[in-house]
């Protein structure tokens, strides 16, 4: 696939890592501009290239967004989203490292708001970046693998996220849809930040 990823800190390089290696097409985007990633880029092989945010939104059949939540409003127009299968790794910190109190919504409901006809599917926000880096198992059975968590309101969009994440050596764990499932993943939650197997992230969820 085409896959955009906006953010080229630690887990938006490390996702576009293990996506090239897994023969994806991949392009990186950040706020300083494609000449900044000229060493990221090329680490990441031949598959992949530097863009702008909004032409890696363009580019992309698959989106991830892995820029600091409170940012999101630096973000390509959200008309640009459209029909995009987008990721939403980001967690409501604020700068100082605490939780932004968002009432009864989630922070990809609100992410949802920007991008109104995107398939958001939350997913990659609830594993530390080395956790990432160093827990793909891709030769062991999905139950042994370690678990992503997604969820989502598009089952559609869910499926092609869950096999983007088995290809690089992980299981999806679904934990339900944006408002419930999303609530499930928030920082502080039984299974954020922990290195859960499946098996063990579906006793959790259940």
């Amino acid at each position: 696939m085409r896959i955009g990823v906006i953010g080229a800190g630690h887990i938006g390089g490390t996702a576009a890592k293990l996506f090239a290696e897994a023969g994806h097409e991949v392009a990186v985007a950040n706020s300083r501009g494609p000449s900044s990633l000229g060493g990221l880029v090329a680490s990441l092989g031949p598959k992949a290239r530097a863009l702008s945010p909004g032409e890696a939104v363009k580019f992309g059949e698959v989106v991830l967004l892995a820029i600091p939540w409170r940012r999101k409003e630096e973000l390509p127009a959200g008309e640009l989203f459209a029909g995009k299968v987008v990721i939403d790794a980001m967690n409501p910190y604020s700068a100082t490292g605490g939780i932004i109190d968002l009432g009864k919504a989630t922070s990809s409901e609100e992410v949802a708001k920007m991008t109104p006809k995107a398939r958001l599917v939350k997913a990659f926000n609830t594993m530390g970046w080395k956790t990432l880096e160093t827990g793909s198992r891709p030769s062991d059975l999905l139950q042994d693998r370690l678990a992503i968590f997604i969820a989502g309101d598009d089952g559609e969009a869910k499926a092609v996220v869950a096999k983007l994440i088995e290809g690089i050596g992980f299981a999806p764990i679904d934990t339900g849809s944006l408002r419930e499932g999303g609530r499930r993943q928030e920082p502080g939650s039984p299974i954020y930040g922990r290195p859960l197997t499946a098996r063990q992230a579906r006793e959790i969820v259940r």
